[in-house]
């Protein structure tokens, strides 16, 4: 899962997706019918045992060899974490590309259902995994 780049309540709290308003971990737990769970480190176990990996398209750093061989689909947080990654990389032959609403609270045009809605794709992608 690629957004665009953490907001300052993700950088001040050293925490992904940490705005209180912003729907990515109701929604991402709520796509395996669970309940978020206030503990962040959970929330890490989560999405790791459901298979779903988070990064952020402008992240800079140098970075050892990735061990990606994995990875079947990317999935983008947001057009702007889509147009970005489109503009400085090339999509990869075989890997399926999701452009998923943002879970930002600024793009609220789209509520809770219909931002989830559109999120079901990539439990469609990831399969059932564990269940929450």
């Amino acid at each position: 899962m690629l957004g665009t780049l953490p907001g300052e309540e993700s950088l001040r709290r050293q925490e992904y997706y940490a705005h209180p308003r912003n729907l990515f971990w109701p929604i991402v737990f709520a796509l395996f019918d669970a309940v978020p769970t206030p503990s962040y480190p959970e929330r890490l176990a989560f999405v790791e045992a459901h298979g779903i990996g988070l990064w952020d398209v402008c992240q800079s750093g140098q970075r050892e060899a990735s061990a990606d061989s994995t990875i079947r689909a990317v999935a983008f947080n947001g057009s702007g974490a889509r147009r970005l990654y489109d503009r400085h990389f090339a999509r990869r032959p075989g890997l399926l590309y999701l452009a998923l609403p943002s879970t930002s609270p600024a793009y609220a045009s789209l509520g809770f259902a219909a931002k989830l809605a559109h999120w079901s794709a990539l439990r469609e992608v990831l399969g059932a995994g564990p269940s929450g």
